[in-house]
């Protein structure tokens, strides 16, 4: 407590700006998509990019808001790329058809809600090597191909989570730097 005008009062600890509410919040989204590159359920580079726009925006940064959107954006469009690119071709050279990924998929949605926090990843296993072993015939030829299938997409993940996390880090000397001139 401290004394005012005759009176004592609560200190008063400064009032955070709207800047500072936008700059935290958008912090928290980018933590968020960086952990949704991984975590398919969660939104990903998607919600980066859009977290790195509202703070260009509202930040209150000026100039530097905008430069670290542009760089850091160059990196979130990367790894976008990057993990398609990426899946898409060793899917290709393993000759994994897009119905295996389908079913993949719709299995992956299905076992999130049957086996809790780990059934998106084996609903996902499990439904492509089933589709794989319904148009093989052959369960090691379908283990092979779903295993090619599951690394590929690692790959394509572990690609999107690096450069999330470049664009994060672009993010974070940015605010370092506003913070410094401001």
């Amino acid at each position: 407590m401290v004394q005012e005008a005759g009176r004592w009062a609560a200190p008063r600890l400064g009032t955070m700006t709207s800047e500072t509410v936008v700059t935290i919040l958008c912090g928290l989204a980018i933590l968020v998509g960086v952990a949704g590159t991984i975590i398919p359920v969660l939104p990903g580079s998607v919600l980066i990019g859009v977290s790195l726009l509202a703070w260009a925006i509202w930040g209150g940064t000026g100039t530097t808001g905008w430069v670290v959107f542009a760089v850091a954006m160059i990196f979130v469009a990367a790894g976008m790329t990057a993990g398609a690119v990426l899946t898409g071709r060793k899917l290709k050279q393993h000759a994994i058809p897009s119905r295996s990924v389908v079913v993949a998929l719709v299995a992956a949605v299905v076992g999130m809600f049957i086996i809790p926090v780990v059934g998106l990843f084996v609903g996902f296993a499990a439904g492509l090597l089933l589709s794989e072993f319904l148009r093989t015939r052959n369960f090691s030829t379908a283990a092979r191909s779903s295993w090619a299938a599951l690394k590929a997409t690692g790959l394509g993940m572990l690609a999107e989570f690096g450069l999330a996390c470049l664009a994060a880090s672009t993010w974070v000397i940015g605010v370092w730097i506003a913070a410094a001139n401001g």
